[in-house]
C-alpha cells in the first residue's frame, strides 16, 4: 500500500478526509477517519452556533467551537488531525492561531492564496498544505512563502473543477469543455513540485470517488489524494440525516452550479430551494457577523452562512446541500471503517498489473 509522507507523518491508506463546512466534519467525522491511518480534518468556517449570539461574539464563538471540536478529535484518536482553514475567513488569522496552538499536525488552507499562512506558524510540528487550482498559483505561493518566510509548504493539493461547494473556478470555466482537467493540473503541480527540495507531496482533490479514481492519480505522480463526499454518506459524518440522504436521492442531473453571494460559483445538489434562488428569490436579512471577507451583505439575496447551518442541521427546505460532481452515485451510509477498507481493496486491485487481477487470463512463461 502506497504511503503519503509529509515531512515524518505517514499517512496509509494516502488519503485525506477533504473538510466540509458548515458544521459537515466536525471531531466526529475526523477522528473516524484519522483512526483508519488517513487524515482526518476538522473544517474550521461557522463550527459555533454563531447565528444564536449577538454580533460581537461572532469570532469568539466559533475560536472556542474550533478548540473545543480540535480536543474532542484528539481524545477519540491518535491518529493525524488537520484543519481546513479559508484564507476568506474574517477571523482567519484568529483560527490559524488556535489550531497552532493546539498544536493540530496539519494546517490545509484555501478559498484564496494562503500568502501569509506562515507568519502565523512558528512551530515546523504543524504541517501546511495550501489549496490550489493551477500551477501557476502553487509557484507563486512558492515564491512568496521562501522570500518572505524561508519555509515552502509541506505538501500542496490540487483541487479540480468537480470539487464540492465553493470552488476556485469562474461559472465559465466550470461550464466550459477547455477547462483543463485534474489530471493535466496535477502533472504540471507535480512537474513544479520537482524542483523543489526537500520534496512536496502533490495531493490531487475532486471528484475522486473510488480506488479507480485514486490509483490513477497515484500513477501520474501525486503522493495521495483528498476526498469529501464520499465522507458524507457516512455513520460518523456530523451532518443530520436528512443531509445525507439528499446524496442517496440525488441523480447525475441533480447536481448543478449556482453563483454563491460570496461571489463564487458552487456546486449543489438542486431543490427547491435552489430553483427558487436560481429564479431570482431573495432572503431578506441582516448581517451580524460578515464571516467571508468576499461577501457584500448590502447586496446579497441571501446569508450563506445561515443556509449552510440550516442545511448541516437538515433543514433542507430552507437550504441547500454542498456536493462534488459524483454524489449521486453514493448509494448507501456506512461505517467510515468500511468505506476506507473497499477504497483499500479497489486501490490494491488497481495497482495490480492486469495479468495479475482475480478474473484476468494469467500469462504462462
Amino acid at each position: 500500500m502506497p504511503v503519503l509522507r509529509i515531512g515524518e507523518l505517514e499517512i496509509c491508506p494516502p488519503i485525506i478526509q477533504g473538510g466540509m463546512g458548515i458544521r459537515i466534519s466536525m471531531s466526529n467525522l475526523a477522528s473516524a477517519v484519522a483512526n483508519t491511518g488517513c487524515v482526518g480534518v476538522i473544517a474550521s468556517a461557522g463550527l459555533g452556533n454563531f447565528e444564536k449570539f449577538a454580533d460581537q461574539d461572532f469570532a469568539k464563538v466559533n475560536e472556542e467551537a474550533l478548540i473545543a471540536e480540535i480536543r474532542k478529535a484528539k481524545s477519540k484518536t491518535r491518529g493525524i488531525i488537520g484543519v481546513n482553514i479559508m484564507v476568506a475567513l474574517t477571523d482567519y488569522e484568529n483560527h490559524i492561531k488556535a489550531a497552532v496552538e493546539e498544536d493540530v499536525d496539519v494546517i490545509i488552507s484555501g478559498a484564496g492564496l494562503p500568502l501569509s499562512l506562515p507568519q502565523y506558524v512558528n512551530s515546523k510540528g504543524t504541517k501546511l498544505v495550501p489549496v490550489v487550482s493551477s500551477a501557476r498559483a502553487f509557484s507563486i505561493i512558492c515564491k512568496r512563502w521562501k522570500n518572505r518566510f524561508n519555509r515552502l509548504p509541506d505538501a500542496v493539493i490540487v483541487e479540480g473543477a468537480k470539487a464540492g461547494g465553493h470552488l476556485g473556478y469562474s461559472y465559465e470555466e466550470l461550464t466550459s469543455e477547455r477547462t483543463m482537467s485534474l489530471e493535466q493540473t496535477v502533472i504540471e503541480v507535480v512537474r513544479a513540485a520537482g524542483c523543489f527540495e526537500p520534496h512536496i507531496p502533490v495531493i490531487a482533490a475532486g471528484g475522486i470517488f473510488d480506488g479507480n479514481d485514486i490509483a490513477r492519480f497515484l500513477k501520474l505522480g501525486a503522493g495521495g489524494v483528498q476526498m469529501a463526499t464520499r465522507f458524507v454518506c457516512t455513520d460518523e459524518c456530523d451532518a443530520h440525516e436528512n443531509f445525507k440522504i439528499a446524496y442517496l436521492k440525488a441523480r447525475a442531473e441533480d447536481i448543478t452550479i449556482i453563483q454563491s453571494p460570496v461571489g463564487l460559483p458552487g456546486r449543489v445538489i438542486n431543490n427547491h430551494f435552489v430553483e427558487r434562488i436560481k429564479a431570482g428569490k431573495t432572503i431578506p436579512f441582516r448581517c451580524s457577523y460578515h464571516c467571508l471577507k468576499t461577501c457584500e451583505p448590502e447586496t446579497a439575496p441571501y446569508c450563506i452562512a445561515e443556509v449552510l447551518a440550516k442545511a448541516a442541521s437538515g433543514k433542507l427546505d430552507e437550504s441547500f446541500v454542498f456536493a462534488g460532481s459524483n454524489a449521486y452515485r453514493c448509494n448507501e451510509i456506512i461505517p467510515v471503517r468500511t468505506l476506507v477498507e473497499q477504497l483499500v481493496a479497489e486501490l490494491r486491485m488497481n495497482l495490480l498489473p492486469k495479468n495479475k487481477r482475480p478474473g484476468q487470463a494469467q500469462t504462462v512463461t
